[in-house]
């Protein structure tokens, strides 16, 4: 928790503060929960057909109608949450791990380290994240694990340079240097000295960019890319519902209001991130 009067400590006070960040974590927490407990809340089962009871508008019996195939689309909506929110969250851990790695030794360490890893970096950042995720997910198969691994990949640069800038602001503080003279490793120095203090901006990206994890899914599956057919995710539902959106609103709406939801609390939970890691905003 960090003690009273710790930049931690501060950050937690300025962060229990924050209104969007409190409205973000708390509809974030109950989206959690519903995917947790998905099984125990959907009133059907969310791949059992019913052809009589196909396209049926939102009612008490079904909350937010039926589909196409009488399948019930709260309970779809319901299950499909166990899916986009991990879409969006391991992907972003994947890169974080991966990125900030790499940025860390190419900033302490320098050399042809530094220019194989930033030369390659400059290479995945010349693709828009949307197309290069949709080009890994084409080489590798339509599949939710390769939706996650390409959402992933087209994420990692973004962690390489903002660490690898990072590092190249404090490799030279006072406390570093003093470090490397006490006759601390390379290793320890990086680990105990650098990273702790160049966190903050990272984990304000990675905050921000599970929103983005998230879109970007449901986008490969709206493509067909992602997960495949009966199995209920986001965006295959707004995918499945496109065709009846004049006539028969509900089917394509509500996964898409799901995903919008999701994607606002992750935001208003990133914009209080950053507002309470800002050092400059603390007394």
């Amino acid at each position: 928790m960090g003690a009273p009067g710790s930049p931690t400590a501060l950050a937690l006070a300025r962060l229990r503060r924050s209104r969007a960040a409190l409205v973000g974590l708390t509809l974030l927490f109950l989206l959690v929960a519903v995917a947790a407990l998905a099984p125990l809340l959907a009133p059907y089962d969310p791949l059992a057909m019913q052809g009589d009871s196909a396209l049926l508008p939102p009612s008490a019996a079904h909350l937010f109608g039926t589909d196409q195939f009488g399948r019930d689309v709260f309970s779809r909506t319901l299950h499909g949450a166990r899916l986009s929110l991990p879409a969006g969250v391991l992907p972003v851990a994947f890169a974080l791990v991966l990125g900030v790695g790499l940025g860390l030794v190419a900033g302490y360490a320098g050399g042809w380290l530094r220019t194989i890893i930033m030369r390659l970096t400059d290479v995945l950042l010349a693709f828009p994240v949307l197309l290069l995720a949709l080009f890994i997910v084409a080489m590798l198969g339509p599949d939710f694990s390769h939706v996650m691994l390409g959402v992933g990949i087209s994420f990692i640069p973004n962690y390489v340079r903002l660490t690898y800038g990072s590092v190249l602001s404090v490799k030279e503080q006072e406390y570093v240097l003093a470090a490397r003279a006490y006759g601390c490793g390379p290793a320890r120095i990086v680990l105990g000295h650098i990273l702790p203090n160049i966190l903050s901006p990272v984990v304000v990206l990675a905050a921000l960019n599970v929103a983005w994890a998230i879109l970007t899914g449901a986008s490969l599956s709206f493509l067909g890319l992602g997960v495949q057919p009966p199995t209920p995710e986001w965006g295959m539902m707004v995918k499945e519902g496109r065709g009846y959106l004049r006539n028969y609103w509900w089917v394509s709406t509500c996964p898409g209001l799901a995903i919008m939801v999701t994607v606002w609390g992750v935001n208003l939970l990133g914009d209080g991130l950053r507002d309470a890691l800002d050092y400059r905003l603390m007394p």
